[in-house]
């Protein structure tokens, strides 16, 4: 039973370990020849994004609309694998009997 509570008590400070790397994590992303970049951070919170004025001047809205959610879904792909590379450093040296 201690052992678990051991197990139970290391698992909590990682995610919290976790939470705080992915909260300081800044990620970027863009599409359309730069044309458009967004900021993201690790809690997928879209911090900004940048508009190449050339874009904003063609009138092409449509196209815009496309490079904007292109450059977010990006970002949020990006962000799930500093994720999976922050969780795979945190539990490299955990040993877990049975899995």
């Amino acid at each position: 039973m201690k052992n678990m509570q051991q197990m139970m008590k290391q698992a909590q400070k990682m995610q919290e370990e976790l939470q705080k790397q992915m909260e300081q994590t800044v990620i970027e992303a863009s599409t359309g020849g730069e044309m458009v970049s967004v900021k993201m951070n690790g809690n997928k919170h879209l911090l900004s994004i940048d508009i190449d004025p050339e874009v904003l001047g063609s009138g092409d809205h449509e196209m815009l609309q496309d490079l904007i959610v292109a450059a977010v879904n990006e970002a949020t792909r990006r962000v799930d694998e500093a994720m999976q590379g922050q969780l795979g450093n945190l539990t490299a040296g955990l040993n877990i009997p049975g899995l």
